[in-house]
């Protein structure tokens, strides 16, 4: 079949199989030309590894420190007549190219939640990794189900206190208008931090820590956004941002229930790039599009590759990791200064509709959104009839 795009609203309802191919191949080339990281993982288990800043991290460590990677998601396989979800087929892709390089891979499709794919998860590595010395937490989830009690959370992208009107990108009319957000409720804001929150990373570890299956001096890192005032209203100081602040909670839970293994733990504090889950949330789309302009201004963009590979070189397996004033690692450093906050707060307060593609990067934005589906790359004809039936090898 010819597949093309379908969007509707902030998501894109398929993928194409070969141009998600190509995505990941050109992050994979992108993390050997840096070369080797130093003192990297040897044994990587990655929960959340198909898309984003999960899969750029499952890259980096096979890749960039020949570490075998045992991969977790949540994905929907295709059939002949229907694409599947871009996850299942950079996976597909990854695992393609693991094999080739001779790299011990192996995946687990599930609900991440559940005791379940946990309990698969210590059986696959006990049997055939041995011990654990890095997990990356990397899940974007709208609803959580607690495995204890069956209850069912849903997440809100809700302001805190007040209702909050923003400025806006429409991405849908490509147009800047504006939108209102009501204040959350004490439900809304305890719903969030139960499903976007540290306790499943806790439990993560706690399962793994039970089954004897983590290394001495091991490291874990869950990711966070953080931003500056301009996102603030609806991120950092809102819903989301509480479930953010939850992690903090969890990094000094995680270090005393690991002290005997002298484990790490760590938040560490990312850039603002096109993902799936940033896409949904109100403000980003401008916001994103004003920052691509002015650091790429800079010279000083990066993508999600870009931003993972460099925190493990320069932070997580770096001599002299840096530390923002939360006690992050601190990889969005770049983002963060206040001269580059500054010119986009300047784009913000003055572009409009017919001023977007002069003082914005939307095309650059427009075209990181298509690729995360594997679409609006230069290198495949997408005129062509491709198998959307692709299967995933090492599938557990």
């Amino acid at each position: 079949m010819v597949v093309k795009p379908k969007i509707r609203g902030f998501i894109c309802t398929n993928a194409h199989p070969v141009g998600c191919a190509a995505h990941v191949k050109e992050q994979i080339a992108y993390v050997k030309a840096q070369g080797q990281v130093a003192n990297g993982p040897k044994n990587v288990l990655v929960i959340g590894a198909s898309t984003g800043y999960g899969l750029a991290s499952r890259i980096t460590a096979a890749f960039g420190a020949g570490a075998k990677t045992l991969g977790i998601f949540f994905e929907k396989e295709g059939s002949e007549r229907k694409t599947a979800s871009a996850g299942w087929y950079n996976t597909a892709a990854f695992q393609q190219a693991a094999d080739e390089a001779g790299l011990w891979s192996k995946n687990i499709n599930g609900d991440a939640f559940s005791d379940e794919i946990k309990a698969k998860t210590v059986e696959t590595i006990k049997a055939e990794m041995g011990k654990v010395d890095l997990i990356i937490y990397s899940l974007a989830s709208p609803r959580r189900t607690d495995p204890k009690t069956g209850e069912v959370y849903s997440s809100t992208l809700k302001p805190i206190g007040r209702d909050v009107t923003t400025k806006n990108l429409n991405t849908s009319k490509r147009e800047i208008d504006e939108v209102k957000v009501e204040a959350a409720n004490e439900d809304e804001i305890a719903n969030t931090v139960k499903v976007m929150g540290g306790e499943d990373w806790e439990l993560w570890i706690e399962a793994l820590k039970d089954a004897d299956v983590l290394a001495d001096n091991f490291k874990t890192t869950a990711y966070t956004y953080i931003g500056k005032e301009l996102t603030w209203p609806i991120y950092g100081h809102a819903t989301i941002g509480k479930a953010k602040e939850d992690l903090d909670r969890a990094t000094a839970a995680i270090k005393e229930s690991t002290a005997a293994l002298n484990g790490e733990a760590y938040v560490s504090s990312l850039n603002a790039v096109v993902t799936q889950a940033s896409s949904a949330i109100p403000i980003m789309p401008l916001y994103i599009s004003a920052l691509f302009k002015v650091m790429k201004a800079d010279g000083t963009y990066e993508g999600t590759i870009e931003q993972i590979d460099a925190l493990f070189r320069e932070n997580l397996y770096g001599e002299t990791p840096r530390f923002d004033d939360g006690g992050h690692l601190f990889q969005n450093y770049k983002e963060l200064e206040d001269d580059v906050q500054a010119r986009v707060q300047h784009i913000w307060d003055t572009v409009t509709t017919e001023t977007i593609d002069e003082l914005t990067d939307y095309v650059g934005y427009h075209n990181e959104f298509l690729r995360l589906f594997g679409f609006g790359i230069d290198t495949i004809d997408y005129e062509q009839d491709v198998n959307p039936d692709v299967a995933i090898n090492n599938l557990i």
